[in-house]
């Protein structure tokens, strides 16, 4: 059965990401396509929804993105999101004017009863993120929504199912968000709530066994979620015709490598076939500073060894990796701009000797992975581990990398990942590691004056990965860390916390 579809059209804006994973959540299926998407591909998927986003562009520049407006003819709900108002508004003959005082973060706003805030209360707070606001309604449209400073906050055409509201639903900092965005998928698209994770699981172990029949397998293994939840997955859709190869390139975290290898080969029963090239890889990286040339350098060295192993065990027409959503989406698939290449989706050669790489979670967030992988029956425990980039340690060692500098990083981050459990917060904090930095300065130890590396520790909450904000770690927890990590890893005579959200920073450093 296909699931029902929302398109979330892709104007640029910074929480764009966000909006597709929570029409998600209310069990409806969701894509985000590049607003450069034809209009005779919208009609081919036949979305029972469509929501513009937001986006850094002023609707009158004459560079601004913009759309065939014959969208609005086509009888499907449209719901548009700060600059997909304006573009509705803009588009359908309305007007868009510089606002005297612009609204950033949270504003005070008051709501009209209608479908679209249906059960939300009347004067709520929301998220506003704009210059710019629809001054005048286009024909048809009436204001739903004001505050202080913008007097047309939400507009709606009940009759065209056409929507917008200036603000942010999908943030966590608009309180009514989430029912708005539920009442325009059930209110007003009529959505049934098809997407169920079990019933994605099934349909994708079926398709995969369709796809492959009695050809072979080889997946791409780092031991993290993604890989993980992969492997499995296609472990039960072909079996022994799957062999995993576990690449131990000399920059997974301490004992990683054996515990992959224990769990994929002992309780999966997996063909796994661990590959020790620590020496290739650090060669390839030698002298290697720049953030994006690591990544493409692994990416490479990841196929090359790939192609090697299956030559050995034959013809091999199929390779899996664990490219997941939000690697998409950041590589700059479409039209986002690119932040940082994934391994998975950037750092790919041009010559791959493959029939085809085979993503099942390429269209899944994060969390969305981690219930696949329950629904899968994988333990809790490596469900719920720490997540961990494709390139491994090479990028939080900041610049240039060698053995030495990624022996000190892991026995850090080993005591700070200890620490962190044993006190409780491996659960309330989403992601934590630490990272070496270049950054060499003055210390004493004992009598003796020392000159050593600067050890920062990061950790971050968030629900998607796509934002985030720094965890609030106490600070005697803090303590017991830094002083561990001094007196117990060599070269490290200071340590700092990163207290940085994303935007502006990214999760990793590098």
């Amino acid at each position: 059965m296909k699931n029902q579809l929302v398109l979330v059209l892709d104007f640029g804006g910074q929480y764009n990401q966000l909006i597709a994973r929570r029409v998600r959540e209310h069990n409806v299926y969701c894509e985000m396509v590049p607003y450069t998407i034809s209009l005779d591909n919208i009609k081919k998927k036949n979305p029972v929804g469509i929501i513009f986003t937001g986006g850094p562009a002023a609707v009158t520049n004459n560079d601004a993105p913009l759309y065939d407006k014959k969208i609005f003819e086509l009888g499907i709900p449209i719901l548009g999101i700060c600059y997909g108002m304006q573009l509705m508004s803009h588009l359908l003959g309305g007007s868009v004017k510089k606002a005297e005082q612009r609204e950033y973060g949270k504003v005070n706003v008051e709501l009209s009863k209608n479908t679209l805030f249906n059960d939300c209360e009347k004067e709520t707070t929301c998220w506003m993120s704009h210059t710019y606001y629809v001054n005048n309604n286009p024909s048809g449209f009436n204001t739903t929504a004001t505050s202080e400073n913008c007097p047309n906050c939400a507009f709606e055409n009940v009759e065209k199912k056409l929507y917008g509201v200036q603000f942010h639903p999908e943030v966590n900092h608009t309180p009514e968000g989430q029912k708005i965005l539920k009442n325009f998928l059930y209110n007003i698209c009529n959505a049934t709530g098809d997407w169920i994770m079990s019933s994605y699981v099934d349909e994708t172990i079926l398709k995969i066994k369709q796809k492959i029949g009695n050809k072979k397998v080889l997946c791409a293994l780092s031991g993290g979620v993604d890989s993980s939840v992969a492997a499995v997955m296609i472990h039960k859709a072909v079996g022994d015709q799957l062999t995993c190869v576990f690449v131990d390139h000399g920059l997974l975290r301490k004992d990683e490598g054996d515990q992959v290898e224990k769990v994929f080969s002992e309780v999966f029963d997996m063909n796994i076939i661990r590959v020790n090239c620590e020496e290739q890889f650090l060669s390839a990286l030698a002298n290697v500073s720049d953030p994006e040339t690591k990544r493409k350098i692994i990416g490479e060295e990841f196929i090359r060894v790939f192609e090697r192993e299956a030559k050995k065990i034959g013809k091999v027409d199929f390779l899996v990796q664990g490219t997941i959503y939000p690697d998409v989406i950041e590589s700059g698939a479409g039209d986002a701009a690119t932040i940082k290449s994934h391994h998975n989706v950037g750092g790919l050669p041009d010559y791959v000797d493959f029939e085809e790489i085979i993503e099942p979670l390429r269209n899944l967030f994060k969390d969305e992975v981690r219930k696949a992988g329950l629904e899968l029956d994988i333990p809790e425990e490596l469900v719920w581990r720490q997540p961990f980039p494709g390139p491994g340690l090479a990028i939080r060692v900041i610049g240039a990398i060698s053995k030495d500098k990624l022996d000190i990083l892991r026995e850090a981050d080993w005591i700070f990942r200890e620490e962190i459990r044993k006190a409780g917060w491996d659960r309330k904090v989403n992601q934590y590691f630490a990272v070496l930095t270049p950054m060499r300065s003055v210390g004493v130890m004992g009598d003796e004056r020392t000159y050593d590396y600067t050890m920062a520790l990061r950790g971050v909450t968030t629900t998607d990965f796509m934002t985030a904000d720094w965890a609030r770690l106490p600070y005697d927890l803090l303590e017991k860390v830094s002083n561990r990590i001094i007196n117990e890893v060599g070269h490290i005579n200071r340590i700092v916390y990163d207290i940085t959200s994303k935007p502006p920073a990214t999760i990793e450093w590098e």
